[in-house]
């Protein structure tokens, strides 16, 4: 592709994509504002939040960045209520998007309970077209599974069904809809489903976090998420959280840990790896894995659809990263409708395209990195590319992200706090002396990596720097 042909393709890819998401927006805009919004579930002085603790000192579960479900009991009956609505949400710091889910949340409320538990959960549509909910991997009577059409009626706008079921195994299960899937499983309908053995199996764990992983498109200037996407996903999470948003998960070094792993993306299964630790697999949504057949890793595959369940002891202190090893899942809203620049010599490019937009400059020809700390000017509800600062440098990573903090003391220690490294602990420098010593030589840089760096400019205007919809985008 040549320049002239480069700069009609952007061009025209700017103005098809800037008039379809425009309309997008102006349309869901004007949907939201004529929604009113529904009113919270009331909880009532009877409803009670979970136990600390559960048969065999097993501790609760805790979902960062949710919320457990509370309950009465009825005449032995543990009675719950989830709301099907729609809200306002935050993905992260400066993204929000008009959700659907349980409760006012996405992931919905975590639902737990005990094995033997008999459950009574009344559901209230509050959405502008029906639903249903399906209890994904528990053994339910028929007429209690949920699926539209097939065991029940769907439940009509503003009214309430009532599930009754009793929870006759132990795992690790999910809820969402079993009506227009495609559309409320996509724009956040999503939830665990948590059930304690009554008598507790294998060594007693000292933490035991759940969390949902989801896949979403949403566009630069979209009021919701795109739930007709297929393939080309933009926003990855951790309960419906994207990095730097999502909750870090705190530990003490030397406790045993379990992560509950659940997986209702559209279409994507999901790598896990967790920095640091070694891992067994010990459940999945269909049972326990007997210890025989469990064995050591440090990433687990969930497929869309499944839950896994892992557990480990820390040895190391620090902050270790946890994250989707796909490596487009760490990246939020970065597109790729343009061509790869790697390599390229763009300098008479950059000067020529100066002469039409001041302060141009072209991005990508040495790789990506550090994108997220340029003082770009960006869309409004947008977050493309972005990371956080971190102890070191800026952590380029985002979207399914988040951190595991081992600590000597965990319940002390501050969640926003980072490790400090103890002296002549840390990567950095090499010394030219002990360099020689240990008999390194560095051979000289490749040509290329000798040509002068691109100049710096403002960077209010430049190429190649597109938000998630292929067009590069200008203040």
């Amino acid at each position: 592709m040549d320049r002239r042909a480069f700069l009609q393709y952007g061009s025209a890819a700017a103005g098809a994509a800037l008039l379809a998401r425009t309309t997008t927006a102006a349309a869901q805009t004007a949907a939201a504002a004529a929604a009113a919004p529904a009113p919270a579930p009331a909880a009532g002085p009877e409803a009670k939040p979970a136990k600390a603790e559960y048969p065999g000192g097993q501790p609760a579960v805790v979902t960062p960045n949710g919320s457990t479900l509370p309950w009465r009991i009825v005449d032995g009956v543990k009675v719950g209520h989830l709301v099907a609505e729609s809200f306002d949400h935050e993905f992260a710091p400066g993204l929000r998007a008009e959700c659907w889910g349980y409760n006012g949340g996405t992931p919905g409320p975590t639902i737990e309970a005990v094995e033997g538990d008999r459950l009574r959960i009344y559901v209230t549509n509050h959405l502008p077209e029906a639903t249903t909910v399906h209890w994904h991997g528990v053994i339910v009577p028929n007429g209690m599974d949920g699926v539209a059409g097939l065991t029940q009626k769907p439940i009509p706008v503003g009214e309430t069904f009532m599930y009754e079921l009793t929870v006759k195994y132990p795992g690790t299960f999910m809820y969402h809809p079993h009506f227009d899937e495609m559309t409320q499983i996509a724009l956040g309908m999503t939830g665990m489903l948590i059930v304690h053995p009554k008598k507790a199996r294998g060594p007693r764990v000292d933490h035991d976090f759940v969390l949902m992983t989801h896949e979403w498109r949403l566009d630069v200037g979209a009021k919701r998420p795109d739930p007709g996407e297929m393939t080309d996903f933009n926003l990855l999470t951790f309960n419906s959280k994207a990095y730097p948003g999502t909750a870090p998960l705190v530990v003490g070094k030397g406790e045993r840990v379990r992560i509950r792993l659940g997986n209702l993306s559209p279409m994507d299964h999901h790598p896990i790896h967790i920095h640091g630790v070694h891992f067994n697999v010990t459940a999945t949504d269909g049972g326990y894995v007997p210890v025989s057949a469990q064995s050591p890793d440090t990433t687990v595959l969930v497929p869309t659809g499944s839950t896994r369940v892992i557990e480990f002891v820390p040895e190391e202190l620090g902050d270790w990263a946890m994250h989707c090893h796909m490596t487009h899942h760490v990246m939020t809203q970065m597109g790729h409708g343009l061509p790869p620049l790697i390599g390229t010599d763009t300098r008479k490019l950059d000067e020529q395209m100066r002469k039409i937009l001041p302060g141009y400059m072209t991005m990508g020809q040495r790789g990506m990195g550090g994108m997220g700390e340029m003082a770009m000017p960006i869309p409004e509800n947008s977050l493309p590319m972005r990371g956080a600062n971190g102890p070191f440098s800026y952590i380029d990573m985002g979207g399914m992200f988040t951190v595991v903090k081992v600590r000597e003391n965990p319940a002390s220690a501050d969640p926003n706090g980072y490790f400090e490294h103890p002296a002549g602990s840390v990567a950095g420098l090499a010394d030219a002396a002990k360099m020689s010593a240990d008999g390194i030589v560095v051979p000289p840089p490749p040509k290329h990596l000798a040509q002068p760096a691109p100049q710096q400019h403002d960077h209010s205007q430049h190429g190649h720097g597109d938000h998630g919809d292929g067009v590069p985008w200008k203040k």
